[in-house]
């Protein structure tokens, strides 16, 4: 066992909490919706990029390669300067949602590099330029293009050119759970000497100016280079920053308060603010910083002189520990922290020979790992305002997120990315716990449990979606999830299953879907609508939002998610009755929501207006309006490949084990030969006397798979696209007497502004649904075996079987970002700088999705979350 491993199981027993400092800081809290406070929810204008160096947050702390303790009460994170820039490089920039020609967009070059999940080692990079941070070009430039053109990047300003930047490589170790070494080494990339200021950064979040009951705490000079620091709560740690050319770094103090001054032109009150150290830095104002040497926010200044092509490395400590020499050992703890690291991914890797596969699937990781942020949001408090702060307008008390005022967030969650989505989303994070169950199942089942437990779930048993509105609807794939974790966590147990941690989240689940049957089936026909589910560029109208022709749209999608459901929690209630028969009652419950699913599916509606389309083999949406009418929206999409997902096998061993829940499914089919004839291979087995359900028979199945791997249609080179390409010649048009609705396929950024920002579904490659369909064939495998053949790709003559066909997706799939036979990786695109230049072309982003035609990384760039599950498709 690696002594990573050993720490996890140390830190799961609670013996030692070597998690309770970690990458818990986010990239971007201004912009987001907790600080907002404005009367109409303008977010992204209540406190801009530019207000961020002088604003107090109320609910988080954002930094550049930072970390925190669990409860972010002290930070440390670095900021740099290049002498050149208006501002100190302190958290990353960015577009807001009104500013990008295709939504927010991160404009910063920053890579995860690697990190043991208990954070005993981690490590980053950043790109810094040497010229002035281009802030206004990039504003302007991106106004002024249309969605038909490509967002204008950092690289595209030519900041970059005759490698005029610094590679600053952030690094941490942990001697111990409170004592943590920090290295930043500075590479001048360039081709003449420069000089950069760096300025770790130590902090306590502000949570004195909302709570007169909150007592300030104080950061003091002891000596030169040393700070201590003491929290009423956290105790106390010390700072210690190495000498540089023989000195020790200056120390600027100022306090973690607004600049009202400067911000909202209130007469000034104290005389320190957070923008103090920048002030001082940049514009030289001696009177920003305190001359004491005390406040709540303090920066080590280092001055560095590098020639070209070399490095210079700066070196802290922070430590509940006092220490005579504080770097004595430094050295070999990184060392040995670095090398168990290796140990760790070693093991790990095993299955992986290939140097290159192997780097992909650790940086994945890495950002995966580095995405985990401390999230508070308590929303009555929100809602109302504070006993000594800005009380909320009274606007916002039946606006956004008004009717969830029992939750209360205050936890370490596992975020899509740290900039442009710096809050939890219901189903990224179901996707997230698949990948991060490898490295950290503890972990992952904690994150599938918080979001069911009573301050999250709502009363009604709706999970919470995400802040912006927590009470959209997105794809109910938590039970999945949960069934998946608890098979992979099992497997690494020697067969053991955590039951405690099923049994839980099944319980809520539970209510969960009753939430669903109850609000999404108006009709009580098992044919369900669910509106937004995520998908929302992907048809005719906006599902969020009332349609324009009045009526409601029965879902392809919403229903197979249903049908998914009912079945994730039939397999889960089947485990449990192993151990406790009670279950067996309600896996038959679930069994017989699945079979009327289905049927609803196949024979639902009236006559011809089922989902499923018999002309042209295919499943869409149903249009009812209120005038009675009803249109199948023809558009062919993921929407209708998403039934593959309702698919369980179910061994002849468990029925056998099972008698009551054999016995009512038993009955079911006999006495309802319908649902038998058409949604059931039940007394069929199939390869090893197993036991199918599913939406398909074997000619429904054959038909979506022939559209689905048709390189016309749906099959790109790197994987399943969101639309078929048959649009792209042949649009869909929904006619009104006001206006014609078209969907058109388009292979990058939407063109369409209905749906606002960069939300785009009409043709890209998403991972998580390429890792659904991947996984839905291999059940489909389990069941059929070798004999059931299809062709593939469509057309090519070429027959191979369910389970040949999920490894060949997979490889299309990771072919996104593993090197060709060229060097050249495809979602890096065109740009010859990312993909030759030593310094880039192994430094890895994991995009939000990808082009469906030639590849290319798009959308949010740091999007290891559901991208992140590229580190099990390496291992397929």
């Amino acid at each position: 066992m690696t002594q990573e491993q050993l720490r996890l199981l140390d830190t799961n027993a609670q013996r030692a909490q070597w998690k309770k400092f970690g990458p818990y800081l986010t990239e971007r809290q201004w912009g987001t919706v907790r600080e907002d406070y404005s009367a109409h929810g303008d977010a992204w204008d209540y406190i801009t990029h530019d207000m961020a160096r002088s604003k107090a947050y109320r609910w988080g702390e954002e930094g550049l390669g930072g970390i925190s303790d669990d409860q972010q009460r002290l930070c440390l994170a670095v900021a740099l300067w290049n002498g050149q820039d208006e501002i100190l490089k302190e958290r990353l920039f960015g577009l807001t949602n009104s500013q990008g020609n295709h939504g927010e967009d991160v404009k910063e070059l920053y890579y995860y590099l690697d990190s043991t999940p208990t954070h005993s080692y981690m490590r980053m990079l950043y790109k810094y330029p040497q010229r002035a941070f281009p802030y206004d070009e990039l504003v302007a430039e991106n106004a002024a293009r249309t969605r038909q053109e490509p967002e204008y990047e950092l690289i595209d300003t030519g900041i970059f050119d005759d490698s005029r930047y610094f590679d600053v490589f952030i690094e941490y170790a942990k001697a111990g759970p409170d004592d943590i070494l920090l290295q930043i080494t500075v590479h001048n990339r360039g081709p003449k000497a420069a000089r950069v200021q760096v300025l770790p950064q130590l902090w306590f979040r502000n949570t004195w100016s909302w709570d007169a009951r909150e007592a300030r705490p104080t950061l003091r000079e002891t000596q030169p280079g040393a700070v201590r620091a003491e929290h009423p709560t956290l105790g106390r740690y010390h700072l210690y920053c190495d000498q540089h050319a023989n000195e020790p770094p200056r120390l600027l103090f100022c306090e973690n308060d607004t600049n009202g001054a400067r911000l909202y032109d209130l007469p000034a009150q104290g005389l320190y603010f957070k923008d103090g150290i920048n002030d001082y830095v940049v514009e030289g104002v001696r009177s920003a910083i305190n001359a004491q040497q005390e406040g709540t926010k303090v920066a080590a200044q280092y001055k560095l002189r590098l020639p070209a092509g070399e490095s210079q490395t700066i070196r802290l400590r922070l430590s509940q520990m006092e220490f005579d020499q504080p770097f004595a050992t430094f050295d070999q703890l990184f060392a040995e922290r670095k090398l168990e690291a290796d140990e760790f991914y070693d093991c790990l890797q095993e299955p992986l020979t290939d140097p290159d596969a192997r780097n992909v699937q650790r940086q994945a990781f890495a950002g995966m790992l580095w995405s985990k942020q401390f999230y508070y949001y308590d929303v009555t408090q929100w809602l109302d305002g504070d006993p000594t702060g800005q009380k909320a307008p009274k606007e916002r008390r039946t606006g956004r997120n008004s009717t969830w005022r029992h939750l209360h967030n205050a936890d370490i969650i596992s975020m899509p990315d740290k900039w442009e989505y710096p809050w939890y989303a219901a189903w990224d994070l179901a996707f997230h716990c698949i990948p991060l169950a490898m490295v950290d199942a503890e972990f992952a089942k904690q994150q599938l449990r918080l979001l069911t437990k009573d301050w999250y779930m709502h009363p009604s048993g709706q999970l919470p979606a995400y802040e912006w509105n927590l009470n959209d609807v997105n794809p109910p794939v938590h039970a999945w999830a949960t069934w998946r974790v608890y098979q992979m966590d099992k497997k690494l147990n020697a067969g053991v299953g955590d039951g405690a941690f099923l049994e839980a989240v099944f319980h809520k689940l539970a209510l969960n879907f009753t939430w669903w049957v109850n609000r999404k089936d108006k009709s009580e026909r098992n044919v369900f609508e669910g509106g937004f589910l995520g998908l929302d560029n992907i048809g005719v109208f906006d599902r969020s939002a009332p349609l324009p022709t009045g009526g409601f749209i029965e879902q392809s999608d919403g229903t197979s998610w249903m049908a998914m459901f009912a079945l994730n929690m039939m397999r889960m209630a089947l485990e449990l009755a192993r151990t406790n028969p009670v279950y067996q009652e309600m896996a038959g419950k679930f069994f017989e929501h699945f079979l009327y699913i289905a049927e609803a599916m196949t024979h639902g509606g009236d006559g011809e207006f089922n989902l499923w389309d018999a002309e042209d083999r295919f499943y869409y949406d149903v249009l009812h309006t209120p005038d009675g009418e009803r249109t199948k929206l023809k558009v062919r999409s993921i929407v209708g490949l998403i039934p593959l997902f309702a698919v369980e096998v179910i061994e002849q061993e468990l029925l056998d084990a099972l008698p009551e829940f054999t016995a009512r499914a038993r009955w079911l089919l006999e006495n309802r030969p319908h649902l038998a004839r058409l949604v059931s291979r039940w007394d069929e087995p199939g390869k090893g006397a197993r036991h199918k359900l599913s939406l398909m028979r074997q000619d429904r199945l054959k038909s979506l798979l022939h559209r689905m791997l048709d390189e016309q249609e749906f099959l790109s080179e790197f994987g399943i696209r969101a639309m078929s390409r048959h649009h792209l010649d042949t649009p869909y048009v929904y006619s009104t007497e006001d206006t014609d609705f078209t969907v058109q396929y388009v292979p990058g950024e939407a063109e369409s502004s209905m749906f606002g920002g960069n939300s785009n579904w009409r043709g890209p490659i998403w991972f998580p649904i390429n890792y659904l369909i991947i996984e839905s064939l291999q059940k489909f495998y389990f069941y059929y075996g070798e004999k059931f053949m299809v062709e593939y790709p469509t057309g090519s003559g070429r027959q191979l079987n369910l389970q040949e066909i999920a490894h060949a997706l997979a490889g299309r799939l990771t072919q996104l970002i593993l090197k060709d036979e060229t060097g050249r990786r495809p979602a890096f695109g065109d740009s010859d700088l990312l993909q030759t230049d030593p310094h880039f072309r192994d430094h890895l982003l994991f995009h939000e999705y990808f082009h469906g035609d030639n590849g290319r990384g798009m959308g949010a760039s740091h999007q290891t979350g559901w991208t992140g599950l590229i580190v099990r498709l390496l291992q397929m």
